[in-house]
Order: C-alpha cells, then structure tokens, then sequence
C-alpha cells in the first residue's frame, strides 16, 4: 500500500515538506486509540534470535535508522514502534543552526536515491538532551555528533566534547561524524593526524567516564585505499568500539537521471540505491582489515532485504536505513529481519 497509493501522494509534494508531515502525523496518529497496538503487529517482529550482542549493548534486531531522519530525537518512541531495533539521532551540534538554504533535499526516483546538502540542521544539542530524558521507549539510541559550521577545524575538538559530556546520559553510544560532505572543510577532520587527534581526545574523555560509552567513528565511501587504511589504524590505535560504513557520496557516477536535472541540484551527498556497492565494497575492506573487536555498522543504499543481508555477509553487525526506508516504507524493517529468520 505504501509503494503503490502512498508515495506517490508525498512524492509529489517537496521532500522536506513531506518529511515534517509525516512525522507529524506519525506522532498525531499514535495518540488514537488502539494505533499502537495495530503499528506493532503491522511492522515489528520479535524473535530471540534477531537479537545481536555487539559493543556489549543487546539489540533485539540489527536494523537500525539512520542518522538524519530523527535528528533532534523528536521520534524516537514512535520510530520504536516502526520496529527498529535501534535510533541514532543527530547529527547534532553545540549551537542550534539552520543549516544551508533550501531548497536542500532533492529525490532522483528513476534511481532509488537522495541527494541532500541538509548542513546539520538541528536545534541544538541540549534540546535533544531534554527529549531525551523524556522518552518513554527503551529502544537503544546512538548519539550522532558534529561541529558547528561557524567552528574552524582547529576548535573543532571543543565542539565535539561538548556534544559528548551533554548526551553522555542519555545515549547508548556515540558516533562521531567526520564525514558529511555537506559542512565546510569537515571532511578534512577524516585526515590522519586530525582525526587521531580528535579521536584520542574524545576516547580519552570516554575512558575517564564511570562507565565508558561505545564509540563510533561513520566513514565516507569516497575514502581511497590509503585512506581507509589509516581508518583502520587510528580505530585500532584509540580502540573504537565501531565503524559506520558509509556516509553520503559526492559522486555522481552511472546516475539516470538526466545530466541536466543533477548540475541544477548542485552539491550534496548522495545515499540510496547507488550507493548500494561501494558502501559494501567498504565493509567488505574494513573487515577484512580491522581487529575483529572493532564492529561494523553496514549503511548505504540499503533498498531490499536482500541488500541487507549482503552488508552483513560482508561483515557489517548491525544495518541502518535512510534512503530505503524513505522509498519502501516501514516494511522494509519487517522484510528484512523476517529474511533473516528465514
């Protein structure tokens, strides 16, 4: 119903728009009687063993949303009932900000994809901190965190410590976002000595913590071979629990969408459907290369179950979906832990 009488209806409004929308009327919609109930039998699976013991955390299925969707943990007790087995909220900054001007968020349908120069919006970490602490599910949440656009790359640190000590209660594991291509020089914090500086200091501040917190560095899949090599070496160097595989491309290669329609939308990252293989060709690297502790978390153009489970049978531990989620609908979550039951 979703694919054939539904998308259709909000594709035909703008993706920013929709996005607000639904939401909206997701959270309205579950204050009717009776509509909870009825969401979980639609679209949860429950079953012992869909549940994954990864980063000493039990999530009961490994496919997860995405960072971006939910960014100011606005959703997280209705995205629960959807079925995830896990949120990752953010990406989150110190300050509040706008982000870039819109229009921001462009769909390309003739190819399963999204390009998206949202430029973290947020509200602000310490709004998200009090939804937080407010919430009445107790699905696992990740805590996406980032720099704010006005912070020169050398304060960057400062701004991802704050983001850490204000969400340290309230979040089951972090991830810092090094990678969007959508913030000014951020990309350059994925460099070697940048990023194991950044890195050992936010570890640093996480082992001097009561009880340290997974600790997440998400990747983009545009890095070459030198480059995730150094991935692998400052993870193992500042024992990260994880890696997220991948973020949004700024490539454009084998699109179908006419060349015209691509140069006027401009910059952005791109997710969905071609992103499919190079997000797996990197999972499939890093696990090759990274000490079997360090985990994975598979995401990038996620479409089908069967994409899921190829990300996990190249060694992701854990799947997240955006871009797929946003094409299929929330049956998508349900088709791939039953896939995996089967």
């Amino acid at each position: 119903m979703y694919k054939n009488l539904i998308r259709p209806l909000l594709f035909k409004v703008d993706p920013e728009k929709v996005h607000h929308l639904t939401t909206s009327a997701l959270k309205t919609g579950f204050q009717l009687p009776l509509a909870k109930s009825i969401t979980r039998g639609m679209f949860q699976v429950t079953d012992k063993r869909l549940e994954r013991n990864v980063f000493g955390l039990t999530f009961p299925n490994p496919v997860g949303l995405a960072a971006g969707f939910d960014k100011d943990a606005r959703m997280i007790d209705e995205f629960a009932e959807l079925g995830f087995g896990f949120i990752e909220i953010g990406t989150l900054t110190p300050k509040p900000q706008s982000g870039n001007p819109k229009p921001r968020l462009f769909r390309l349908p003739q190819d399963g994809a999204i390009i998206n120069r949202m430029g973290f919006n947020n509200e602000g970490v310490d709004q998200a901190v009090e939804r937080l602490r407010n919430r009445k599910s107790n699905v696992i949440v990740g805590g996406n965190i980032g720099k704010n656009k006005v912070t020169p790359n050398e304060q960057a640190l400062q701004d991802y410590l704050y983001c850490f000590d204000a969400l340290y209660d309230v979040v089951d594991y972090f991830v810092v976002n090094v990678s969007s291509p959508n913030t000014p020089d951020l990309r350059a914090l994925q460099e070697k000595e940048p990023l194991r500086d950044l890195l050992s200091n936010l570890q640093n501040r996480n082992q001097g913590k009561n009880r340290p917190k997974p600790l997440l560095l998400k990747i983009a899949p545009d890095l070459n071979q030198a480059q995730l090599d150094d991935i692998v070496e400052i993870a193992a160097q500042t024992q990260l629990s994880g890696v997220i595989g991948t973020n949004t491309t700024i490539s454009r290669a084998g699109l179908q969408t006419q060349g015209q329609r691509i140069t006027e939308i401009g910059a952005g990252g791109l997710s969905g459907k071609p992103l499919t293989s190079a997000s797996t060709q990197v999972i499939r690297y890093l696990r090759q290369q990274l000490p079997e502790e360090i985990r994975i978390v598979g995401v990038g153009g996620i479409m089908t179950a069967e994409d899921a489970v190829e990300k996990l049978e190249a060694g992701a531990d854990l799947v997240q979906l955006y871009t797929g989620f946003i094409y299929e609908g929330p049956a998508l979550i349900k088709q791939i832990n039953q896939r995996l039951l089967r």
